[in-house]
């Protein structure tokens, strides 16, 4: 018996920028192959944007477009809210509303989950409605369905994560090119890979907003955005990107999560960090963004792709709503928790403190070329048990009388590092401040 046609899914669509308008070109290019997919149609019948006039222009005569969200919001025939706004204010205000309103949600908001995701998923799970969020972390790659779905089986144990492109861009010219950070950046913000205000790029705030997102799946803790260490790139010298590259690693910023079961704490981090070259993830140039997830049962697996865009992170936003499209009808126990776990199931585990993280460090000293130095320093990190790895120190310049000096640890307690650091920078033969970037061997 042939089964009578379903009804079309309405989207409401808040905010037709640039993913907005790559989600609206997506639908309508492929919108026979997501029928195929979803087993009906998904259509965007009404747009909410500031800017009327030329949302008009996007979308043509067939679709309504108002320049108040809430008039979508209101409409009795919308059954997805897609939020494309961005920030935490009025995106959770409208967020909040919709899932009153009883409508399902697609957001690509990284700040707004990772800040309000707690009392957003409440909300949602109270109402019996879905909030998606593929595109939240990593634009097209679909890391968060593998979290939530694809690795259900495992004990995740780590992530790590190149989850910011506009710095992976910075980083990768500041190695190819040998230019320090501020040169490479205007170059950055000429070539549109950063914005004219690059804050929450450059200063790790965003990848921190999706290491955010990434932790409480992998984890199933709530989202404690407050409680990530967060650190960007602006310290960054090319002097370091060379000397780790001549001592066989590569400097990334990286997201990074880990379960540490001994101390029953998870890290949560966002930081520059030395990788070995010979890593996959070490070699991720340009604006790329790549996943590395460890779980007990499958090992480690590598998720790579195109990170931003307005096309990669439609890609995300439709996959939600084909989710969505064939689970709307379903009892809500029988969903993905928004989580991965189930909500009565999160745990309390804690955010570490900083000074509790165990990974190796970079160091690079600025020192006097003379007797003893060399012999100060070991002996003040022998007395804090704190192992070297490596060293490579640069020769002096005729005259110059100072020289750099490169120590690689094994692994120690950032707590540790940071006083037996104090005393080292006390010393007299010490003339400059010390950088310190972590290493992750990420095996």
């Amino acid at each position: 018996m042939k089964t009578p046609p379903i009804g079309p899914i309405r989207v409401g669509l808040l905010g037709i920028g640039t993913v907005g308008g790559g989600t609206y070109e997506v639908l309508k290019r492929n919108a026979a192959e997501i029928r195929r997919r979803a087993g009906r149609d998904i259509e965007i019948t009404v747009v909410a944007d500031l800017d009327v006039e030329r949302a008009c222009r996007l979308v043509g005569p067939g679709v309504a477009v108002v320049g108040d969200a809430r008039e979508v919001i209101a409409r009795p025939d919308i059954d997805i809210v897609v939020e494309l706004i961005g920030g935490y204010g009025i995106a959770r205000t409208l967020v909040l509303e919709a899932i009153a309103a009883g409508k399902h949600v697609v957001t690509a908001n990284k700040a707004l989950l990772a800040v309000h995701g707690t009392e957003i998923f409440e909300a949602a799970r109270e109402r019996g409605v879905m909030v998606a969020f593929e595109a939240a972390v990593a634009g097209g790659i679909p890391i968060i369905k593998a979290l939530r779905e694809g690795l259900t089986a495992n004990r995740i144990q780590w992530i790590a994560g190149i989850i910011n492109g506009t710095t992976n861009f910075i980083l990768s010219e500041m190695r190819d090119k040998g230019l320090d950070f501020d040169v490479v950046l205007k170059e950055a913000q000429r070539l549109g890979y950063a914005e004219a205000d690059p804050t929450f790029d450059i200063e790790g705030v965003d990848a921190a907003h999706k290491a955010t997102i990434m932790s409480a799946i992998a984890f199933g803790v709530p989202v404690q955005f407050n409680k990530a260490h967060v650190e960007g790139i602006t310290k960054l010298q090319a002097a370091d990107i060379e000397y780790a590259e001549q001592l066989g690693y590569r400097i990334k910023l990286l997201g990074i999560t880990r379960r540490r079961d001994d101390l029953g704490g998870i890290e949560l981090r966002v930081h520059p960090t030395l990788v070995p070259a010979k890593r996959l993830i070490a070699n991720v140039e340009g604006a790329m963004n790549a996943v590395v997830v460890q779980g007990d049962a499958v090992g480690t697996t590598l998720y790579y792709g195109k990170g931003a865009g307005a096309e990669p992170t439609a890609s995300a936003v439709v996959a939600d709503l084909v989710d969505i499209a064939r689970l709307h009808t379903a009892d809500p126990d029988h969903r993905v928790p928004h989580l991965a776990f189930q909500p009565d199931a999160l745990a309390s585990t804690p955010i570490l403190p900083m000074d509790k993280v165990r990974t190796a460090f970079y160091l690079r000293l600025r020192v006097a070329d003379q007797t003893g130095v060399l012999a100060s320093l070991t002996r003040i990190l022998a007395d804090a048990e704190i192992s070297i790895d490596a060293m490579l120190q640069r020769e002096a310049g005729e005259g110059e009388g100072q020289t750099d000096l490169i120590i690689l640890t094994h692994d120690t307690e950032e707590g540790g590092m940071n006083a037996a650091l104090a005393q080292m920078q006390g010393l007299p033969t010490v003339l400059a401040p010390i950088v310190k970037i972590r290493k992750e061997e990420l095996a």
